[in-house]
């Protein structure tokens, strides 16, 4: 009887340890089933674009189409989802470049035709160079100037020093508020330094949909 009673305790064990393996196995399988959806499905490593800025799509084709844009229909939709997030009655943000001033635009059809109208005018001061375009969609177009002077194309290190610039000649700092950490580093808290990397991620998401 003992030898029968230690013949089950390790047919037990060896029971046991055939199931952990089994679970192990199985959960290993699992995370690498997981690991090729991820990489099958690039566009889950990008920020998504939601359903309130798609909502616009049409109007965005239609101003497009007005003025000469369409084949930056993503890039705008990408500038809307950075400036808003397709929310409020200005998703375009664009009432400083239609009035001077923020909040005059009420309307987010307004909004949506004078952000398109203004992105063509920047865009073609830019001379066809779109991160100096979507750059200055939130600089203004003072920066299309500074960098043709200075470098003669956009670059992520001429942003930074534009927003410096503009930072240390303001009157009033206090209407400023630095927007990201590396912003306080670098005493650039004029605009968004990063704003075209942001913009041309939401682009590549909506690119691989």
């Amino acid at each position: 009887m003992k030898r029968n009673k230690k013949t089950k305790q390790s047919i037990g064990k060896v029971f046991f340890i055939c199931v952990v393996l089994f679970g192990v196995m199985s959960f290993v399988s699992i995370l690498s089933k997981n690991d090729v959806a991820n990489f099958t499905n690039p566009q889950e490593s990008y920020p998504q674009i939601t359903k309130e800025v798609q909502d616009y799509r049409p109007l965005v084709e239609k101003y497009a189409k007005e003025y000469g844009v369409t084949p930056y229909i993503d890039v705008l939709l990408a500038i809307m989802m950075q400036e808003s997030g397709g929310r409020g009655n200005d998703p375009m943000q664009s009432s400083e470049s239609y009035c001077g001033k923020v909040g005059c635009i009420k309307d987010p059809e307004q909004s949506i035709k004078q952000g398109v109208y203004y992105f063509s005018e920047v865009l073609d001061d830019a001379k066809g160079d779109l991160e100096l375009a979507v750059q200055s969609y939130n600089f203004g177009r003072g920066f299309i100037n500074y960098v043709l002077e200075e470098t003669g194309s956009y670059s992520e290190e001429i942003a930074i020093d534009f927003s410096q610039k503009m930072y240390e000649n303001a009157s009033d700092k206090s209407i400023y508020s630095c927007l990201r950490e590396e912003a306080k580093q670098y005493n650039a808290c004029y605009g968004d330094i990063y704003y075209v990397q942001s913009v041309m991620e939401y682009k590549e998401g909506l690119d691989l949909e």
